[in-house]
């Protein structure tokens, strides 16, 4: 079986006493215990030793509440949800400098609450990001807990793991992979990666939305100066580009609306979604699949250069699905808007019954342009779960791939207690989507430009603004639908401000 990728050069070992193979004549765990004590040295060394601590760090989320069923473990801020990578793969992070002393810490408790934690996306694509830094003698579980962990962890929670990354391995790291080398499979084994730098791992993910401990962005700030031999020059951020006058990625709403002639739906959502609802509706794991990221990428690239694009041309349904996700994570400022976000975190405390008419109270201080978008994404989105006996794509399914792609705080990712409340709240506005948005009925497609928000003739959408009237915008404001092949029109945008 091959071990692990390496990233940037594999595994570092600073030097051959360091190495594993200079300690020749003892058996594995005698090997793994001296390469932690080594790993302890070398930390203390680059002056980055923490000691545990039982009492909540600075990881711990304020909003967590004592009620949660393993408040005890997940005070720590051990485990986290850090947004999506490249490919729109949750991401769950593991950070040892977390953990407290083995003696303060009841590990039976800590699989539980992984297993707890994992369970919520396993049947999703995931990724797992696992900072080594910060794990000690003090800290470190027991070989056979590992050993048993893995076995927990069967073919439920590894199907859909597609990659783990093992940022700032050391030996240690290396000898507990010879150790339970045996137990893993090959298939299983190519998944693994590991990263030496933080850089190497931004690569991978999306720097903005990864929550990294202070400790791990230390130690490997000095670990790096380091290796460098020098201290690092200091950097210059560069000033920001101008958009392109075609952009359609990282633009606000309003930048879009004024490119396209004051279109209220952004081209990218609606050649998305038109294409998705014509030949993706009765697709298993419609947006919880990923896709090719060279494909994505280049989609985006076409899109931003307004240039048509065909997406049968990629032969793949779910290449446009990830590209919706990823105009939706993309925009600066999220559908939902920052100032919602707090309003919608409160919904867990509303009585079931009283829900629905929290969501509309709630979209009432979106501003028109937002709601609109929401009620024509949303719209969609009920249609998809419609079709959940097929696709697999319930309501409660969608809002776990979409609750963190509609609203994310104004500082850093979502915390994990954070993710009840949100995909509660999308769940909410999918399974009830005609009795949030309206249920008067609503034209076929989108109602003429000249219907903007607030005319007369532009059709009502409840709970939005204050009932403001935005342009055909009542139930899935069913897109046009694509003549032929997949292939979309140019943008058409203006190129003038």
């Amino acid at each position: 079986m091959p071990g692990p990728r390496g990233g940037g050069g594999g595994m570092a070992c600073a030097d051959s006493h360091a190495c594993p193979e200079s300690t020749a004549g003892l058996d594995l765990e005698e090997l793994a215990e001296i390469e932690l004590q080594r790993d302890e040295e070398a930390a203390a060394a680059l002056g980055t030793t923490r000691r545990p601590s039982a009492s909540p760090t600075a990881g711990e989320d304020p909003a967590l509440s004592t009620s949660h069923p393993f408040y005890d473990v997940a005070r720590h801020g051990i485990l986290q949800v850090a947004g999506d990578d490249r490919f729109g793969r949750r991401v769950v992070t593991f950070s040892c400098c977390r953990l407290p002393p083995s003696h303060e810490l009841n590990h039976g408790r800590l699989l539980e609450y992984l297993k707890y934690t994992l369970d919520q996306y396993v049947e999703h694509d995931y990724t797992i990001v696992y900072f080594h830094h910060g794990l000690s003698s003090r800290n470190k579980p027991s070989l056979g807990w590992l050993q048993n962990a893995y076995q927990e962890f069967d073919r439920k929670y590894r199907k859909n793991l597609k990659a783990l990354y093992i940022v700032h391995p050391t030996s240690f790291v290396k000898v507990l992979w010879n150790i339970f080398k045996p137990l893993i499979s090959h298939k299983f084994g190519k998944k693994v990666t590991y990263l030496n730098s933080l850089s190497e791992l931004r690569e991978h993910l999306k720097s903005d939305q990864l929550l990294v401990p202070p400790e791990v962005v230390r130690y490997d700030e000095k670990l790096q100066n380091l290796l460098r031999g020098r201290p690092p020059p200091p950097a210059k951020t560069p000033p920001p580009r101008p958009p392109l006058p075609t952009q359609q990625f990282g633009v606000s709403l309003q930048y879009l609306k004024d490119k396209n002639k004051g279109e209220l739906i952004p081209p990218v959502l609606r050649f998305t979604v038109t294409y998705l609802r014509e030949k993706g509706l009765r697709t298993e794991g419609l947006f919880r699949r990923s896709a090719s990221a060279q494909a994505v990428r280049e989609v985006q690239r076409l899109y931003n250069q307004g240039k048509p694009v065909d997406f049968d041309d990629y032969g793949d349904v779910h290449v446009p699905a990830v590209v919706l996700k990823t105009f939706l994570r993309e925009l600066p400022q999220p559908l939902l808007t920052f100032e919602a976000y707090e309003q919608v975190l409160g919904i867990t405390s509303v009585e079931s019954s009283l829900r629905v008419t929290r969501c509309r109270q709630i979209l009432q201080g979106l501003p028109a342009h937002n709601c609109a978008v929401l009620s024509y994404l949303m719209g969609f989105l009920h249609a998809v779960s419609r079709e959940s006996i097929v696709n697999k794509m319930s309501s409660s399914n969608l809002a776990c791939v979409f609750g963190l792609n509609l609203i994310w705080p104004p500082q850093g990712p979502s915390s994990l207690s954070a993710l009840v409340p949100l995909n509660l709240f999308t769940e909410l506005l999918i399974e009830y989507y005609e009795q949030i948005f309206g249920a008067h009925g609503a034209p076929a497609e989108l109602a003429p430009r000249t219907a903007t928000v607030g005319e007369p003739g532009g059709p009502l959408v409840r709970g939005c603004s204050g009932d403001r009237r935005a342009t055909g915008l009542l139930r899935p404001a069913v897109p046009p639908r694509p003549s032929g092949s997949g292939r979309e029109t140019p943008l058409g945008l203006e190129t003038s401000h």
